[in-house]
């Protein structure tokens, strides 16, 4: 494994530790200042909306993990794309879920940095988007 590579992983390991216990000063220092992320449901968060799930405690996550993770090297900027299984709770509800995680990082000064992440439900939308789209239609207030 080249020298790149090894420090992409590190920053993999590094990103999961920081998000399974919700340290938003960790996760602040491995990603870049104009970091995004897209949810698994579609929402785009830039990078302080982000960190401030953690910080305002609406984001509780149990376990993270990253698996199978493929990386491709562009010179300063790596793709990776992995499978990444959640247990978690959002403002009190369950968020478990598998999903196809893209990871976007930049090489900068003092290394490799996070600057953005794209999930994708793994077979369909994950069951806390299914229960609320049920609640919406309950309610008719259909988006």
């Amino acid at each position: 494994m080249s020298e790149a590579q090894d420090a992409l992983r590190e920053l993999e390991h590094a990103w999961t530790r920081a998000e399974a216990r919700g340290d938003s000063a960790a996760l602040d220092a491995l990603s870049t200042d104009g970091f995004r992320l897209v949810g698994p449901v579609g929402f785009v968060l830039d990078k302080q909306q982000w960190l401030d799930r953690y910080r305002d405690g609406h984001l509780v996550t149990h376990e993270l993990s990253l698996e199978e993770p493929s990386t491709v090297l562009y010179d300063d900027t790596a793709v990776t794309i992995g499978r990444q299984v959640q247990h978690a709770e959002y403002q009190g509800r369950p968020a478990d879920g598998e999903f196809r995680v893209t990871l976007i990082s930049v090489r900068a000064d003092e290394g490799w940095r996070l600057a953005g992440i794209h999930l994708s439900a793994v077979g369909g939308p994950p069951p806390f988007a299914r229960q609320r789209a049920g609640e919406r239609s309950k309610t008719g207030d259909e988006a």
